[in-house]
């Protein structure tokens, strides 16, 4: 392995959190933009331990809130990089809420975050290629083409013609 790639394990990140009052709605629950603020800080970890460089956040896919998280559960999260591009970066990201003292912990959201390495000038940077070893890296890795395709797509920054790994989804 050369000093411009990494293995996904050289960037995965976990964190955790306690849920306390000033997070909270009146329900008692766990606000949705503190959760996208620890989200992102999570995932700006791990794009940057692949990378070495500093990482702004480019944008977040569909973040939905499947269950909520209450005051007081531990909240785990864990990012990784799941492809590099040229100065791009997937992060996968899964949370979890746990209440330790009734034992119960539950899957709550997952998302993937885009981040661009830049250098002290804001300016975009390379970053190094990123080497998937187990199967779900594999997966998450091919996947993640698709992914930026349509992302791209959505900004209006790539026309939906030019998408080919989109298309052969679609045509064989």
């Amino acid at each position: 392995m050369s000093k411009n790639s990494r293995v996904p394990n050289d960037s995965f990140t976990t964190m955790t959190e306690l849920v306390l009052p000033n997070d909270t709605n009146t329900l008692n629950n766990l606000m949705g933009g503190r959760l996208l603020h620890l989200m992102d800080i999570a995932a700006a970890i791990s794009a940057q331990k692949h990378s070495g460089r500093i990482v702004v956040t480019a944008s977040v896919d569909n973040v939905s809130f499947q269950e909520p998280i209450a005051l007081g559960d531990v909240l785990t999260l864990q990012a990784r990089v799941t492809r590099a591009f040229t100065s791009s970066m997937e992060v996968y990201i899964e949370v979890t809420a746990e209440n330790i003292p009734a034992g119960i912990r539950k899957a709550t959201n997952k998302a993937f975050y885009t981040f661009v390495a830049v250098d002290q000038m804001g300016k975009p940077i390379n970053v190094p290629e990123l080497i998937p070893q187990t199967q779900e890296e594999q997966e998450l890795f091919a996947g993640a083409l698709r992914r930026r395709q349509l992302r791209l797509i959505l900004a209006k920054r790539m026309k939906p013609e030019d998408a080919t790994e989109l298309k052969s989804l679609f045509f064989s």
